[in-house]
């Protein structure tokens, strides 16, 4: 009986997940909560507890990040990739997705890429390079950037669940795993993408087009191309101040000693650290910067945080109800399978990428399994980490079909069949390579 109402429990679970993911944004969050009511109301469940931590984490980053964007420093971190980016044009399909990702961990956020997507097919094309190669690495790599940023929703997921007694595995044990993993990641699956589709010269279809005068040649010489930005002294300023204490945050990460003391005269953990730290950073930005507080709301930062706490809250009480009420059963089973073959782990983030193309949503729904089930916290958190490429496995996240649209050669394809497109193989190429390389070094220096 005991199992037929864990089965029944479980399929309402995945059901409001399905149920969210069709509905997608807030509608995550709504399911979610609707899952809880069922739990609890049907079949007698003790409410699990929110993810209070981690919302204050995602609502200071958000509040700091959209005082940054409102002030300009989005525009200028652009600026600066653009530049790093044409510097070496002949090896875009490994400088670009490498760029994407360190200035994705340092923003906490995917979208610095929208405004580099069109530099990058510029620059590629008019190098011979096939413009899907760069595009679609650059667009998977601000994946699994999310899980090497001190300041993503995702990270502050994952912290507070790790940054507790019995782990007490912080957030530099976690980006000591996941930076290098990711680097060596995007490395490797660049020289493999960078053979994805016919050279330039082979493909009939551009060949074709250049034929007709629809397409131009590709012409190295063409006249520089810059992001379509507007960059300001008070948006370099911002984004100083808040890449600043993204370092800070990692500094009082690496050194316990400087981080004040509770009231039980232990360091503070990171959580309340990097809230306090956000907070202060927002302030600064507002001083030197003076970006329109008014405006802050609709930023593109702001809107697309609020909606990630919404669907963390719904989902991530859905399953902490679920998780607590059957944690012996699941440690025991579940638990044993895990142990067993751990990239079942991997296996499952990645699927619920997939399914709600949300990193934080996949962490604080797979990873408590993870923990139960005692998998090592460095190999959990390099699988973690290579898994976020999931949520573009299929083709309908914003920015794969920003750089579809923005390819105007027609080699970055969103396909007809769901696996047909041009993100497909890369992703699967860096999730394979990023899990293996975080397992390695999980197992080598992490907990």
């Amino acid at each position: 009986m005991d199992i037929a109402l864990f089965v029944i429990q479980l399929l309402v679970v995945l059901g409001c997940i399905v149920m969210g993911t069709r509905s997608s944004g807030v509608g995550l969050g709504l399911w979610g909560g609707t899952g809880v009511a069922v739990l609890v109301f049907v079949f007698g469940l003790a409410p699990g507890s929110p993810p209070v931590d981690a919302l204050l984490i995602v609502l200071s980053v958000v509040l700091a990040a959209s005082m940054m964007q409102s002030a300009g420093g989005i525009d200028w971190m652009v600026s600066v990739a653009a530049k790093l980016i044409a510097r070496n044009p002949k090896q875009i399909t490994l400088v670009a997705p490498l760029v994407s990702f360190l200035f994705s961990v340092g923003a906490g956020t995917s979208n610095i890429l929208y405004p580099l997507l069109p530099v990058i097919q510029d620059l590629s094309y008019r190098n011979g390079i096939r413009p899907s190669r760069p595009l679609s690495l650059s667009v998977v790599a601000t994946g699994v950037a999310l899980a090497c940023s001190p300041v993503s929703a995702a990270m502050a997921a994952m912290v507070t669940l790790t940054d507790t007694a019995p782990w007490n595995f912080e957030l530099i044990d976690i980006l000591k795993v996941t930076i290098p993993a990711a680097i060596v990641g995007i490395v490797v699956s660049s020289f493999v993408v960078n053979r994805l589709g016919k050279d330039l010269a082979d493909d009939p279809d551009v060949q074709a087009r250049i034929a007709r005068g629809e397409l131009a040649a590709p012409r190295a010489d063409a006249a520089e191309i810059k992001a379509d930005v507007t960059v300001t002294t008070a948006g370099r300023n911002a984004a100083i101040i808040f890449l600043l204490g993204v370092a800070a945050i990692v500094v009082f990460g690496l050194f316990k000693g400087i981080r004040p003391l509770d009231a039980s005269g232990d360091p503070v953990a990171m959580t309340p650290i990097i809230e306090i730290v956000m907070f202060l950073v927002g302030t600064l930005i507002l001083v030197v910067s003076r970006p329109k507080v008014a405006g802050i709301p609709t930023m593109t930062v702001f809107k697309a945080g609020m909606v990630s706490a919404i669907a963390l809250f719904g989902l991530a009480w859905l399953t902490d109800t679920f998780l607590t009420a059957h944690t012996e059963l699941i440690s025991s089973t579940v638990g044993s399978w895990v142990s067993a073959a751990p990239w079942i782990f991997a296996l499952g983030v990645f699927l619920v990428c997939v399914l709600t193309t949300s990193q934080s949503t996949a962490t604080r729904t797979i990873v408590p399994i993870g923990l139960a089930a005692g998998i090592p916290l460095g190999l959990l958190s390099g699988m973690w980490a290579g898994a976020f490429a999931g949520i573009y496995l299929l083709p309908t996240n914003g920015s794969q079909i920003a750089a579809a649209n923005f390819d105007t050669s027609g080699t970055t394809k969103l396909g007809t069949k769901l696996v047909d497109h041009s993100f497909f193989l890369p992703t699967l190429i860096l999730a394979a390579t990023t899990i293996a390389f975080g397992a390695l070094f999980g197992v080598i220096w992490g907990g």
